[in-house]
């Protein structure tokens, strides 16, 4: 029989579950409580946050389209719940990762897709949306500079010319 405590911590995660983009699952064995806390950190700096469950309550709170995600729910799971980017929170998870190897990425899903932990490691290794942002606004204004410079090529060219002129004439003179 539930309890009314466990009756609302499922009710409470269905609540953060919903309208997510961003789901990925982790295998914190071996982590200390401080680096709990330091990846907590972390995550909330990318607006994501880090949520210890049990895998049964978690059974009961996800959603029809997270259904690929339950058979993941094995051992001690960890769940990073994004509704923002989801770059920003691969590439804030595998950072950590790196530092600390206790931490196993089981798998994510993201805007609808599951991704196992190599399609996690790619979207990681993408650039930001600021970057991305610098390339897009570079691409166009190369050609608007290259098009403006020609333009003004025939003025500047008739400048030259009209000053070699008068260099020539005031040596005649």
């Amino acid at each position: 029989m539930p309890t009314q405590e466990k009756i609302e911590s499922v009710e409470e995660l269905r609540g953060r579950l919903t309208g997510v983009k961003t789901v990925l699952l982790t295998e914190y064995r071996g982590l200390t409580v401080s680096q709990l806390s330091d990846l907590r950190k972390q995550l909330r700096s990318v607006s994501a946050e880090y949520k210890v469950i049990k895998n049964r309550l978690a059974r009961l709170a996800l959603s029809p389209e997270l259904v690929e995600v339950k058979g993941l729910l094995k051992g001690p799971t960890g769940m990073i719940i994004s509704k923002d980017d989801p770059v920003a929170v691969a590439k804030t998870l595998h950072t950590f990762a790196k530092t600390n190897q206790a931490l196993v990425i089981k798998a994510g899903y993201i805007e609808g897709r599951m991704l196992q932990p190599d399609g996690l490691k790619a979207l990681a290794d993408l650039p930001s949306r600021e970057a991305l942002r610098a390339q897009i606004v570079g691409t166009i204004t190369g050609p608007l500079t290259q098009l403006v410079s020609l333009l003004q090529a025939p003025q500047r060219e008739l400048v030259y010319v009209l000053s070699q002129r008068g260099k020539g004439a005031e040596g005649q003179s």
